[in-house]
């Protein structure tokens, strides 16, 4: 039997086109910035195929300490497509969800950091009230908020 190597999910990283707003949003969702660098050199290129590379990052973490986000600004070279505002059937990166105690509060706090309703916020059985925004420069998050706990 072959044994399972996998230890973790390090993180989820999103290309962004403003580092600070990306930080201040998603801050006010309530993660934490964990830290800020720039990534460059031969070997990052060679890791992602972008010989030349000059991105800056920000790690920011879940108030449980088990996820994490990295948001990346490329520097150099400059982005070449654009998906942040693509429909929700789109092939490819869609969404992060995040689970919060209050989704009405949440709502008020993130359309007041820019964020816009998708669709509307509707309950899914007993389980949880879910809802779609568009975040900082068209990022899909979701949002669920466990109801019954």
């Amino acid at each position: 039997m072959i044994q399972n190597q996998l230890l973790r999910m390090d993180n989820v990283s999103i290309v962004v086109a403003s580092l600070d707003e990306s930080i201040s949003f998603f801050t006010e969702l309530g993660l934490t910035l964990e830290g800020r660098a720039i990534i460059e050199g031969e070997w990052a290129g060679r890791v992602t195929g972008l010989p030349g590379q000059r991105v800056e990052i920000a790690m920011m973490v879940t108030p449980d300490g088990h996820s994490r986000l990295e948001l990346s600004q490329f520097l150099t070279p400059s982005t070449v497509s654009d998906h942040t505002n693509a429909p929700v059937n789109s092939l490819g990166y869609l969404r992060i969800m995040f689970a919060v105690k209050d989704i009405d509060e949440m709502l008020t706090r993130l359309i007041k950091q820019g964020a816009t309703l998708v669709g509307e916020v509707v309950q899914y059985q007993d389980m949880y009230r879910l809802c779609y925004i568009r975040g900082p420069h068209g990022l899909l998050i979701g949002l669920a908020q466990p109801l019954g706990q």
